[in-house]
């Protein structure tokens, strides 16, 4: 296993994380992701941690808060080997104060994960989506003591746009509190809005991607085709609407890109997307998810190898769109003699 520094923190974290949102298994979103009980978890942890993968991601809503308790216990006496990463600040119950930012909920959320994870810290603790209803000095405020307390070690933001994100670290270091060193994203081969705006950001300040649903919640893997009805079984049909949108032709034309690199590498489609990722800049680790250990085994086969410049060539091709205004002077070179765009500079 490769690891990589999580931004400009100085710790490292694997190239492929773990994501848990398939354990547990309640709710209608979180059920048509997975339902991994114990047992099940504790073989794709046993699997992850003999290949190298020790960083686990979860969320106290995946599945009302099971994820965490399923993830808690199939770490449970070897929490020393495992970098736990959870996310909060979504609904998290029903009461009008188990939502956001506020110092309230903070506290009280990640008391809860805790708990519920079975341990007495967290490696890395991520806003799950920026609170315009608190003030950022409160919450970047609220972060810090819980990092002095030593119940958190790193903080990090998910879902954030990138002058949220911006305005944080600035707060930050005005009052000299903890700094976001973590980017929990969506990036994807159809799904490269990050590259606008965050990734210029993250290379700026020091932020690692950790990068969510790589295989564009699932579109990646190969059973999506061209006049084709999605296949049964598939996990889209409960899950669409939650996805971000996706223009169908740009899928297809990845997809057929990727079939090309599939024949030329003799990987499978989701290997060569995460591959793709991993070569991009700013990215620490790239979360894969697996309902079952073949599906595991099958994502871990992503890293080890290198696409091709001109495989990558080829799918920056495919998946190319053209960014809005004020992002586009820069990518189709009006701008770019001392604003390059971000994957011109390389990784961090």
């Amino acid at each position: 296993m490769e690891y990589r520094f999580l931004g400009t923190s100085g710790f490292k974290v694997p190239a492929l994380g773990f994501g848990a949102g398939t354990f547990g298994g309640k709710g209608p979103m979180f059920s048509a992701w997975g339902s991994t009980d114990v047992a099940e978890a504790t073989r794709l942890v046993d699997i992850c941690l003999d290949a190298g993968v020790n960083l686990f991601d979860t969320a106290d809503v995946y599945s009302e808060g099971a994820s965490e308790s399923v993830l808690g216990a199939a770490i449970k006496g070897r929490r020393q080997r495992v970098i736990l990463s959870t996310k909060l600040s979504l609904r998290a119950g029903d009461g009008a104060n188990d939502i956001g930012a506020s110092r309230h909920h903070l506290v009280d959320a990640t008391e809860k994960a805790l708990r519920r994870l079975g341990t007495d810290y967290i490696d890395i603790l991520q806003l799950h989506h920026f609170d315009a209803m608190t003030p950022v000095e409160s919450v970047m405020a609220t972060l810090d003591d819980l990092v002095r307390a030593g119940k958190v070690r790193m903080i990090g933001a998910s879902n954030f746009a990138g002058w949220q994100l911006m305005k944080s670290q600035a707060i930050a270091d005005q009052r000299g509190l903890t700094r976001f060193i973590a980017n929990q994203t969506y990036y994807s081969l159809i799904g490269r809005d990050y590259e606008w705006e965050l990734m210029p950001l993250g290379l700026d300040q020091g932020v690692g991607a950790l990068v969510w649903s790589p295989l564009g919640w699932g579109r990646l893997t190969g059973r999506i085709r061209r006049g084709q009805p999605w296949p049964e079984g598939s996990r889209l049909h409960q899950t669409a609407a939650f996805a971000p949108p996706i223009d169908e032709e740009r899928l297809y034309r990845v997809v057929e890109a990727l079939d090309v690199v599939a024949e030329e590498t003799g990987r499978s489609l989701p290997q060569i997307a995460i591959n793709w990722l991993l070569q991009r800049p700013t990215v620490s680790s790239v979360l894969i998810g697996a309902r079952n250990e073949q599906q595991l085994r099958q994502n871990l086969g992503a890293i080890g190898w290198n696409l091709t410049a001109a495989q990558m060539q080829r799918l920056d091709r495919a998946s190319q769109v053209t960014p809005p205004y004020p992002y586009y002077p820069y990518w189709n070179g009006q701008f770019t003699e001392r604003n390059p765009p971000p994957v011109a500079i390389g990784p961090v």
